[in-house]
């Protein structure tokens, strides 16, 4: 009788070879972060989950983006810090400055379309525990009833010179 059963991966070389991929990324963020800045026509384009652990991303982008979302390096970003497990940068949102801070574990998709260049991720899990709940918005307390609910009308009269 023939063993038809899958050998078990013990050495996990699908993770392996992600997070060699990873590398490649943090690599080119490395350069992007030097002096020279991006070279020549090179742009990125991240997609990211924002809820994986790790993420730090303002509460009214996540509420923007609850699951992914895809941020550009071309011209505009400030700030841009490349670690050994993640990277951090300012980018503007209508305006505004903004800071990312996003593990390369997070990374779901690096594209550089400048050279049709592609790399795909596998989603990180998120636990439930790990997903922030964004806090509900203020309640505007209720007007109290006076009984006339109708339109005030003042009069100006008596404010006026005679």
């Amino acid at each position: 009788m023939a063993d038809d059963a899958q050998p078990i991966d013990e050495m996990q070389y699908e993770k392996l070879a992600q997070d060699a991929l990873r590398g490649v990324i943090r690599a080119a963020l490395e350069r992007a972060a030097s002096p020279q800045g991006i070279p020549g026509a090179h742009h990125f384009y991240i997609t990211f989950k924002t809820r994986a652990p790790g993420v730090s991303v303002p509460p009214d982008v996540v509420a923007k983006y609850p699951d992914e979302m895809t941020v550009v390096l071309q011209h505009q970003y400030w700030d841009l810090a490349v670690e050994h497990d993640l990277f951090s940068v300012m980018l503007k949102f209508g305006g505004m400055p903004k800071v990312l801070t996003v593990p390369y574990n997070a990374v779901t998709r690096f594209y550089d379309p400048s050279v049709q260049f592609l790399l795909q991720f596998e989603a990180p899990e998120i636990a439930p525990q790990t997903v922030a709940e964004l806090p509900a918005p203020p309640k505007r307390p209720e007007p109290a009833a006076t009984g006339d609910e109708g339109p005030k009308v003042v009069s100006l009269d008596q404010f006026r010179k005679k």
